[in-house]
């Protein structure tokens, strides 16, 4: 019998448990030996290989990752449970490694999971209150093969409350934040996993998609991710949404990465009748599919109806065509193509409002310890996010399993289908593609628009959203491939081909590589007084005999919060004079903008925090920002300084 044991829920209590139990079960190894930022399951699995790390350094660098910036420094707020044994399965898996050789590709990489797949030693939530705690009694498909394969998991993410939206909020976990913009959301339902693994908390992550939850936190995060063709894996042991379009399966930072993970958990299950697809057939070899893939040759259907047609569409519709032109520099082909009638065949062709209902309570009543037994129970005790209460009682309204509405949404799915593969073999494409979201990553708070995920979702064809780019503004964008039933690994191999011409990965500025096992120290921000050449000509610091106008005190930087904190006072210069110290910066067109007013008229003194931008971070590193105080006799500019960075 398996004894479940006890995960710990993500907080400084369980953050601390996990850095004593690391400090306790640690080679002496010092953490910062083991440097997992930007490296693939490839790189990882040589530095074992070679005696350079084992599987417990590198479960402990990525754990003291997530105790720098999880809760701490940026708060990305990504990860719901804790394994309190990650460390000690990856010494058992260092043991084996050295009595018998390692089971394969995944044998002790470090995995985190979406907390809608059931472990028998975690928690799983499924990102509400009203699971919290509860232990299902077996892993889910997919997850036991991940142990099979030796991977380590390291703990379970938070998700959108019960997979029913795109922006990762829910009463279990809060709000997650995306690490490329911690105003915005990171994408979802899997943007707890997304998240993470753009944060490089773990080497990959597991999410799950019913309409668009795997491709939408992989392009919100600079991550690639595929929606298999409905039957490729298994969803037994998933939380349900929809067991007609419910997916489950990796976000990676590399394809392949992507590859290695969908080889080790893909596979016929008994428990998913979905699966009896690949009966009689061989399983796909994703790794295998990545031998001399190329582009040259490639057919692309590029379906403008999922391009942009609105003002704020068109920062993510640049990005994406800058991204096919490249592929066309690549030996790719594109067509423009046109699906008719698009838009009424996939009408009402969703099924997650007639399924949800009755798949949770199938799920509920199978798992005798669930603490309640249905949407209908945890509306009733109070324990949904507020954010998520009106969408929840509209999907517990359906009274019968079987309705004529249902009855005609599942009719829909086929000739929906049929459509779009008669498209794709009409113009003989490998692949229909378009942007995977059409407007960048919602401020948190705002909806979030722009997806085109019912196309896959509401057919059950493979997508795959690769990433494209970066907005001016530093945000990722992500393309999106449609392909033929089964064709998953087509679509990983184009994937693979664009992505190592492109190298279109950046880590996210705020979790930056640790230093000695912690986030970097606040870097000093040095005053540098006066005038930048040709910034406010005829100013200047002193005149004569008066005394020398200047501007003193002590700022710090937060690479991880984008944070510049600051104390500064005018010296010589009467508090009523004052108008205003404003910080400064060069914006790249021989032109200079205000980021933020600092001292108000008639203040001489003061301190706060403010919150740069990325192109203000960018002007901060380049010494292109500076402070400027207006006066009452100066009021076109009394001092300047400028600010430089102190490594």
């Amino acid at each position: 019998m398996r004894i479940p044991s006890r995960a710990l829920p993500v907080g400084r209590p369980a953050l601390v448990a996990a850095l004593v139990t690391l400090s306790c079960v640690c080679t002496d190894r010092a953490i910062a030996q083991v440097e997992v930022v930007g490296a693939s399951i490839t790189e990882l699995q040589a530095a074992m290989s070679s005696g350079r790390a084992s599987a417990v350094d590198i479960t402990a660098a990525y754990l003291a990752r997530i105790a720098a910036y999880d809760r701490a420094g940026p708060a990305i707020n990504a990860m719901v449970w804790l394994n309190p044994d990650a460390l000690a399965h990856a010494a058992a898996l260092d043991r084996e490694r050295r009595e018998r050789g390692p089971r394969g590709p995944l044998h002790g990489i470090p995995v985190i999971l979406k907390d809608n797949y059931d472990t028998f030693d975690m928690p799983t939530s499924a990102g509400t209150l009203a699971l919290a705690g509860f232990i299902p009694p077996d892993d889910a498909f997919q997850v036991a093969r991940l142990r099979d394969a030796g991977a380590v998991i390291v703990g379970k993410a938070n998700m959108h409350e019960l997979a029913s939206g795109i922006t990762t909020i829910s009463s279990m976990g809060g709000q997650t934040l995306n690490p490329y913009d911690l105003s915005r959301n990171p994408g979802g339902s899997s943007g707890g996993t997304g998240a993470a693994i753009a944060a490089t908390f773990a080497a990959v992550g597991w999410g799950s998609d019913t309409c668009g939850s795997i491709r939408i936190p992989a392009a919100q995060n600079d991550l690639v991710g595929l929606r298999p063709t409905k039957g490729l894996s298994s969803i037994d042991g998933i939380v349900p949404l929809s067991h007609t379009q419910d997916v489950g399966g990796p976000l990676a930072r590399t394809v392949r990465d992507l590859a290695i993970a969908l080889d080790a958990t893909i596979g016929v299950d008994p428990a998913d009748p979905a699966t009896a697809i690949l009966t009689g057939r061989d399983l796909p070899g994703f790794v295998d599919a990545l031998d001399g893939a190329t582009l040259n040759g490639a057919r692309i259907g590029l379906l403008e109806a999922y391009f942009a047609s609105a003002p704020e569409e068109q920062e993510a519709d640049r990005v994406v065509r800058v991204a096919i032109s490249r592929m066309v520099e690549l030996g790719a082909d594109t067509v423009t193509v046109e699906i008719e009638h698009l838009d009424s065949l996939i009408a009402d062709s969703g099924v997650i409002h007639h399924e949800f209902k009755w798949d949770l309570i199938d799920y509920l009543a199978a798992s005798p310890d669930a603490p309640v037994d249905s949407l209908g129970e945890m509306l009733a005790l109070g324990l949904v996010h507020e954010e998520l209460v009106p969408r929840m009682r509209v999907r517990n309204e359906p009274e019968a399993r079987e309705t004529e509405a249902y009855r005609a949404a599942l009719a829909r799915r086929g000739p929906l289908r049929e459509a779009v593969e008669r498209a794709l073999n009409r113009h003989s494409l490998d692949a229909l593609v378009f942007p995977t979201v059409r407007t960048i990553p919602a401020v948190i708070g705002d909806p979030q628009r722009g997806s085109s995920c019912s196309l896959s979702a509401n057919t059950g064809l493979p997508a795959l959203s690769v990433p494209a780019g970066f907005t001016d503004g530093g945000l990722p964008i992500g393309i999106e491939m449609v392909g033929r039933t089964l064709d998953d690994a087509r679509l990983v191999a184009l994937a693979h081909a664009f992505e190592v011409e492109t190298e279109h990965r950046r880590e996210p500025w705020s979790t930056p590589p640790l230093v000695n096992g912690a986030a970097p120290p606040l870097r000093e921000i040095r005053i540098e007084a006066g005038l930048p050449e040709g910034i406010v000509s005829g100013t200047r610091v002193g005149a004569g005999d008066a005394p020398a106008v200047s501007i003193e005190g002590t700022l710090t930087f937060d690479e991880t919060r984008s944070d510049l904190a600051w104390r500064l006072r005018v010296v010589n210069v009467a508090a009523r004079d004052v108008h205003a110290l404003a910080l400064r910066w060069a914006d790249g067109q021989d032109g200079w903008q205000v980021a933020h007013r600092l001292l108000a008229p008639g203040e001489g003194d003061g301190s706060g925090v403010v919150r740069l931008s990325s192109a203000q971070r960018k002007a901060l590193e380049a010494g292109d920002m500076h402070l400027i105080l207006l006066t009452g006799s100066q009021p076109r500019g009394a001092a300047v300084a400028t600010l430089r960075g102190v490594r």
